[in-house]
């Protein structure tokens, strides 16, 4: 039998004291748009409330949807600036954690507000309740605020009201955190602001190249638009004036080189550069500056980046092969290729591998998958079973496995399972058993899905990778997202998302942070341009631990940040892997896919990104 839940004032290890926020926005770029009403609760590490503000702002703009938020520019006529509130929201903050409902979007406004009224934000950590009722993974269909109060039994007011908002948050916070003690889970907390690293640093952006790559320059030929053009060491005309005068004929001035480039302009071939080592091992074309002005001269007409055709006209290699799963034309879970249940008997089972060696675990693992299981990364509510391998009756998440009373196995009921009934779903006499949603569908390293466009005439999601992982304390791992075009290269360095550029220029590739053992690739593919054909993401590890010893990394796909995943992958890396290809989301002709990756390297995220053609400072 589960053990009750403990009372709040009983969970030691998440004593804080807590400000409870809900902002109600003129939109949803917080760099443009602003704050138009504010509220925090701010509650004790007893649990209970301390305080309550909440106001309506005037925002000095349009206020945007009021058929979503109510706040029509009559309502807000009158109310205070933001910079007028700044003082009393900030007392309320300091020396608390920020807990929202997707708390980087609260955050990103305050920090933008604050910085706008000139005022510091007193934040030094932030709390997402949707992360952490992510790891709780409730048998519920998402994690709306809506939804999970029912769960609950959280009272609901009027949705998109701040202050209301906030109380039904509360109410939700203290309930998710009495379930995450049961199970034992770390709390996602996240440092504010998070930290930069100046060797990825992007430079400014610059205008994206309208011509597709045409190739190397060809001996005594012209040069065409679109060219990737790279230029090294000193020049007579100015550096800015070469990459302008370039630009402006057509052709992509890139700061790198790489077996994509198309021509290294430089007047010292010998002068032993980066650039001119690259340019020597991949074969690049070298010209000198005169020749380089002299073909400015004449540059041929290029190609224009166009929008994918319909139909592709050639099948990619997994498509001519079978593809492992079927795609779907809704977003719901895709159905697979017909197979008796003797051939998946963990079909809906969720299996959490415990002990072993790195190399018996991901065995283990790959098996529960080709069971028709899902793999779990830590312990949740979702687990149905437990696997135990040798060393794996010392792992500190054995007590609570038993408190929830899991069933456990050990590595030969992998040879042949028999599915256990779902502890959670209770008994046909049992009036209060949950009816679980229907799980995630399972990708095997490789598999491809069709991302579902959405029915007609409603706006299309941000879809969502959310990559997760037992929690570590020797390492940190960072999510990033490469954006590439036809040679599979990124048209700016901007293109590189990562932890100290969350968002390219377009805002059509975002980073969220939701905690230490979990982040999110955003991604608008109804607004990503022509010549963007494909979308990356991987995970590095900074130091010199390695996937080996971090074990699995689990990806899922998402409509939504709140929504219910759509698909899931557990990827595990060999043993000496220090950077890993998690997903690929690219285009078949008009259908987004997503290809489960896992392919992982020795090298590190700088050299990831140079192989993207990103210029990394050395």
């Amino acid at each position: 039998m589960a053990a009750p839940s403990p009372a709040l004032s009983d969970l030691r290890d998440y004593a804080y004291d807590w400000a409870l926020v809900d902002v109600e926005t003129s939109g949803l770029i917080a760099r443009r748009d602003r704050v138009l009403s504010i509220a925090v609760v701010t509650i004790g590490r007893d649990g209970e409330q301390t305080g309550e503000f909440s106001t309506l702002l005037d925002p000095g703009c349009d206020p945007g949807p009021a058929h979503v938020h109510g706040l029509t520019a009559e309502r807000l006529r009158g109310a205070p600036t933001f910079e007028q509130v700044a003082d009393r929201v900030g007392s309320l903050l300091r020396d608390r954690v920020l807990v929202a409902h997707n708390a980087q979007f609260d955050y990103d406004f305050l920090a933008h507000e604050f910085a706008r009224a000139r005022a510091y934000l007193p934040v030094s950590q932030r709390l997402c309740t949707l992360a952490l009722n992510r790891q709780v993974d409730l048998p519920v269909g998402d994690m709306k605020l809506g939804t999970l109060a029912a769960h609950y039994g959280v009272p609901q007011g009027r949705a998109h009201d701040a202050l209301e908002d906030t109380r039904v948050l509360a109410g939700i916070f203290r309930a998710t955190l009495r379930e995450a003690a049961r199970l034992d889970l770390p709390l996602p907390l996240v440092p504010c602001p998070p930290r930069q690293d100046s060797r990825f640093a992007p430079k400014p952006p610059k205008t994206p190249c309208a011509y597709r790559n045409p190739g190397r320059l060809q001996p005594g030929g012209p040069l065409l638009q679109g060219m990737k053009t790279a230029i090294t060491g000193e020049t007579s005309t100015s550096r800015a004036e070469l990459v302008a005068r370039g630009a402006a004929a057509g052709l992509n001035m890139v700061s790198s080189v790489s077996r994509h480039t198309s021509v290294l302009v430089t007047n010292d071939s010998m002068s032993g550069s980066a650039k001119a080592r690259r340019a020597v091992a991949e074969g690049v074309p070298v010209i000198d500056e005169p020749m380089f002005l002299r073909l400015l001269g004449d540059v041929r007409s290029g190609a224009l980046h166009q929008a994918p055709a319909p139909e592709a006209a050639a099948p990619s290699p997994e498509a001519a092969a079978p593809a492992p799963e079927a795609a779907v034309p809704a977003p719901r879970r895709p159905e697979r290729a017909e197979t008796s249940s003797a051939d998946r008997p963990l079909a809906g089972q969720r299996v959490l591998v415990l002990g072993g060696t790195h190399a018996d675990a991901v065995a283990a693992r790959t098996r529960v998958v080709e069971l028709g299981g899902s793999a779990a990364v830590n312990l949740s509510c979702s687990v149905t079973d437990v696997v135990v391998l040798a060393g794996g009756e010392f792992d500190r998440r054995r007590r609570r496995i038993a408190d929830l009373g899991l069933p456990l196995h050990d590595e030969h009921w992998l040879d042949a399972p028999t599915a256990a009934a779902d502890p959670a779903a209770g008994t046909p006499d049992d009036e209060e058993a949950t009816v679980r949603p229907p799980a995630p569908h399972v990708l095997p390293r490789g598999g491809v899905l069709d991302l579902p466009a959405p029915p007609s005439g409603t706006p299309a999601p941000l879809w969502h990778v959310t990559a997760t992982w037992a929690p570590q304390d020797r390492c940190e791992i960072d999510v990033v997202a490469f954006v590439l075009d036809e040679d599979e290269q990124v048209t700016l360095d901007e293109d590189f998302v990562f932890y100290g550029a969350p968002e390219n220029p377009a805002g059509t590739v975002r980073l969220l942070t939701d905690g230490p053992a979990e982040q999110t690739i955003a991604i608008d593919f109804a607004s990503l341009p022509p010549a963007s054909r494909k979308v990356v993401v991987a995970a590095a590890i900074d130091g010199e631990v390695t996937f080996g010893d971090v074990g699995a990394v689990q990806a899922a796909v998402a409509p939504g940040s709140g929504a219910a995943p759509l698909a899931r992958a557990t990827l595990d890396a060999a043993t000496t892997e220090r950077t890993l290809l998690l997903a690929e989301l690219y285009r078949r002709g008009p259908v987004w896919r997503c290809r489960a990756v896992g392919q992982g390297y020795d090298h590190g995220l700088a050299e990831l990104a140079r192989g993207y053609s990103v210029d990394i400072t050395d």
